[in-house]
């Protein structure tokens, strides 16, 4: 099955995002994330075999037992070429790229095979694009989004389950499979 660690924003948090890009202009050629998708990614494992699952669960529980709650909101929105638009974050990211790190090497540790390690740059993807949107309406009606602190109190094992039938627009569905609370 296809696997990320996430942490998931809180309900207050997506819905100030949520009125915020409601008031934002539409760009034309953007395929918007549905609200239920919205998660910033700490560690992507692509395809995991199911021998693989228990290992991964205790390592991700470990993580998280290491890892205290922690304060993030929401911040700005920024992009990536002209392909992808992205709210950011804010508050304590030492300790969300460290939990990230953490989600990371537990995946190598349980033998997921994980693509070349980098720098984690925290980011909550909002649309998608074939590069030919102008994001620069969007970009700068919320340019000065800041939403409110929420506490980060757990890791979460999100599936993603990628379109199937064919229709044209039809976007992923995201399933949490597991959470552990943040302890340490």
């Amino acid at each position: 099955m296809r696997l990320f660690a996430a942490v998931l924003p809180a309900p207050e948090a997506a819905l100030e995002l949520r009125d915020a890009l409601a008031a934002a202009p539409d760009a034309a050629g953007l395929r918007w994330t549905a609200e239920p998708g919205w998660h910033f990614t700490l560690a992507f494992m692509a395809e995991v075999r199911d021998e693989l699952l228990p290992e991964l669960h205790e390592r991700l529980r470990r993580a998280a037992a290491r890892t205290a709650p922690f304060p993030l909101r929401l911040h700005g929105v920024g992009h990536f070429g002209s392909r992808a638009l992205w709210a950011g974050a804010a508050g304590d990211l030492d300790t969300l790229r460290m939990l990230a790190e953490r989600a990371d090497a537990a995946a190598r540790r349980a033998g997921v095979p994980m693509d070349q390690h980098h720098r984690y740059t925290p980011h909550l993807t909002l649309a998608r694009s074939n590069g030919a949107a102008d994001l620069r309406p969007v970009l700068d009606a919320l340019s000065g989004f800041e939403g409110t602190p929420w506490r980060v109190d757990t890791l979460s094992l999100v599936r993603s389950n990628l379109p199937t039938s064919g229709i044209p627009g039809e976007r992923p569905r995201y399933e949490v499979t597991a959470t552990w609370p943040l302890t340490g």
